[in-house]
């Protein structure tokens, strides 16, 4: 069950109550009812709403404000308080935070319950005349992220929502808090590709038609593309191959169908678009077919005003001059983009999605510190 805390609680005690909240992917109920409590009594309203059916919802989301003067900057967080199974084998149980030493350890604790407890005892020290702080929670951000983040934006649309800044608190840090934040992602695409053929017994070829070997011949030319050779932020486009399946269970039949599935990240030289264009026509002239899957396109938020920000906090709270990166998979800012300029930062990323996820307990309150300097810089600025 959730608690209820004081206003003056740390981002630790913020993590523990949290991550006692079980929230594997698609989260609803129980994380967002510790997420209100700790939010309204902060002088932020707040609002939730379940989107979506099965199989890719129901999802529940939040969006929290609190509003400053009129005419105000607005600085939004980002982030997600679902997480992936926890799998077996746990020391202690994943959702019963537990502090052993120096570090909490949970399901969340890195990614990202803990940066969310982190913005929020940061918001509690930054005065409402400041100006406008939001946060955009998600319960899909870990799963398909259909009803997420999506449709939060379609809500703050229709509602006259618009932030001047988002930063998304994904775990970005490497070696040591705040040696990287995340300025760009790369898009992402994932292509389904079929060739239909002729069933036939293997010892009269000529009454078949084997669409393995056209198949073969497919992948071997996407696999000697070369996208680019990368860009002043991003790296080199890499597609790569992830699935072939036949599923024939006999030896001596041709099969009638042959299947195979590519994953493409690309930099900003390309659009899903465009590079769905380009596989399809290559299949075609092989015989057969592609079907594109966008999950994102590539973002990138010039280094400036705003990641100056962010390097001046983190600098200031732990002397570590942050690298600015575009690596990595995807996250939620390749669609928070699209409403606001986006920068990702956040804790430590060595055990997320692994058994004893723990993080840092001093790491948690000076990534508040972090955020509650860059609020006030943003909203100043």
């Amino acid at each position: 069950m959730s608690q209820t805390l004081p206003l003056t609680a740390s981002a630790l005690e913020r993590a523990e109550a949290l991550i006692a909240c079980p929230s594997v992917t698609p989260a609803t109920g129980m994380v967002f009812d510790c997420l209100e409590e700790q939010l309204a009594p902060l002088g932020f309203e707040v609002h939730r709403f379940v989107a979506g059916e099965a199989p890719d919802g129901p999802v529940e989301n939040l969006y929290a404000v609190r509003r400053g003067p009129e005419g105000s900057r607005h600085f939004s967080f980002a982030g997600h308080v679902d997480v992936v199974p926890p799998g077996e084998g746990w020391t202690s149980g994943p959702f019963l935070p537990e502090r052993r030493g120096e570090l909490l350890y949970g399901r969340g604790a890195v990614d990202m319950k803990g940066s969310v407890a982190s913005m929020i005892a940061a918001a509690a020290e930054i005065p409402v005349e400041a100006g406008t702080i939001s946060f955009i929670i998600t319960g899909d951000e870990e799963g398909p992220a259909t009803y997420g983040t999506r449709a939060l934006m379609d809500w703050m649309a229709a509602h006259g929502e618009k932030p001047d800044l988002i930063l998304v608190g994904e775990p970005t840090s490497v070696h040591r808090l705040g040696d990287m934040m995340k300025i760009g992602r790369r898009g992402s695409v994932n292509i389904f590709l079929s060739v239909e053929g002729v069933q036939g017994h293997v010892a009269y070829p000529h009454l078949a038609d084997n669409p393995i070997t056209k198949l073969v011949a497919m992948l071997a030319e996407l696999d000697a593309l070369v996208l680019d050779e990368g860009t002043d932020w991003f790296q080199a486009s890499n597609l790569e191959v992830t699935d072939l399946t036949v599923g024939n269970p006999a030896h001596n039949v041709i099969p009638a169908r042959a299947e195979a599935r590519i994953s493409i990240r690309f930099n900003d030289l390309h659009t899903g678009a465009e590079l769905g264009e380009r596989v399809t026509a290559i299949a075609e002239k092989h015989g057969g077919s592609a079907r594109p899957v966008i999950s994102g396109e590539s973002f990138l938020t010039q280094p400036g005003e705003f990641s100056d920000l962010l390097a001046e906090a983190i600098r200031a709270e732990t002397g570590v001059e942050p690298e600015l990166s575009t690596g990595g998979g995807t996250s939620d800012a390749r669609f928070l983009k699209d409403i606001a300029p986006v920068i990702e930062f956040g804790l430590c990323n060595a055990t997320m999605h692994k058994r004893d996820e723990a993080v840092a307990i001093s790491d948690l309150e000076t990534l508040a510190r972090i955020y509650a300097r860059v609020t006030q810089a943003a909203l100043r600025a």
